[in-house]
């Protein structure tokens, strides 16, 4: 295999959002893919994900192939039995590190001692999620970003067990998905998350203690230093009670700087968890 080739087959543990987003963005590259979820339900849900995205990339002439082209190459299943022929496996499972720990020890019973694993963690560190996995030069981080189809960006995370030619592997599997690699090693937040959720944090204590509003503090970003999206607006897609997880993990790891507000701990208590739930710093809607 190239190093710029997409592995034949990948695996996707979770079908969110995320997982979703993956399996898409394998597919298009010509992986087959199969998806697992924890039952049937969830299963189709993740399906209709999948196709989603696929819709709307055929929509946007992201792909010359019809919908029922991509049938035969994805499969979704409910047990990680279904993963035995994959050449990568990419957990995306919620960001709890003992969530994590047990899917990657059900993966890790189900492929081939040559099937490499990744996490998409945020923020865990490579290395205690490594220790549930027999063969750990053959796990990494591969932490891609929420919308997967529209973002051009993946960490690849290397852990102190972490083969050094996985690093031109996972590179070579980046780039030829359509998306740069930045390449890290195994610290706590990694690169993005650890200055997303600085900058995150800071706008919501500003929010917190009257500063400005949310819709000016994110102008102030967009406009003033030219991102995308607003810090506030950006927190709300992600997820606030992810950022908060996240949050916790590099308070723990790195000290004060990076306590969680008060008023995040509030809105996530509260269920105010941003697009996902239609309301957090802004009202969503579909």
């Amino acid at each position: 295999m190239s190093h710029r080739s997409v592995p034949p087959h990948v695996g996707v543990l979770g079908g969110g959002r995320m997982g979703a987003g993956i399996a898409h963005a394998f597919l298009l590259a010509g992986s087959h893919v199969t998806v697992v979820e924890r039952d049937r339900s969830q299963a189709d849900a993740a399906a209709a994900r999948v196709r989603e995205n696929l819709s709307r990339s055929i929509e946007r002439d992201a792909t010359t192939r019809a919908l029922a082209e991509f049938d035969d190459a994805l499969v979704v299943a409910t047990a990680s039995e279904a993963f035995a022929e994959c050449d990568l496996v990419v957990e995306a499972v919620p960001e709890d590190r003992a969530l994590k720990l047990e899917a990657l020890r059900g993966v890790a019973a189900s492929v081939s001692p040559e099937t490499v694993i990744a996490t998409n963690t945020s923020s865990i560190s490579i290395d205690d999620l490594a220790a549930g996995i027999p063969g750990p030069d053959r796990f990494l981080g591969l932490h891609f970003f929420n919308p997967v189809p529209a973002s051009r960006l993946v960490e690849v995370v290397m852990g102190a067990a972490t083969g050094r030619q996985l690093e031109a592997t996972a590179r070579g599997w980046v780039e030829a998905i359509g998306k740069t690699a930045v390449v890290v090693r195994d610290a706590p937040g990694f690169a993005s998350s650890r200055l997303g959720v600085a900058l995150g944090l800071e706008a919501i204590r500003m929010l917190e203690e009257g500063v400005a509003s949310a819709v000016d503090i994110d102008a102030a970003m967009e406009l003033g230093y030219r991102h995308p999206v607003g810090p506030l607006r950006t927190t709300d897609i992600i997820g606030l009670d992810v950022r908060l997880g996240i949050a916790e993990e590099l308070h723990a790891a790195l000290g004060d700087r990076f306590e969680p507000p008060a008023l995040l701990r509030r809105m996530v208590a509260e269920g105010r968890l941003g697009r996902k739930s239609g309301r957090g710093f802004y009202e969503w809607s579909e």
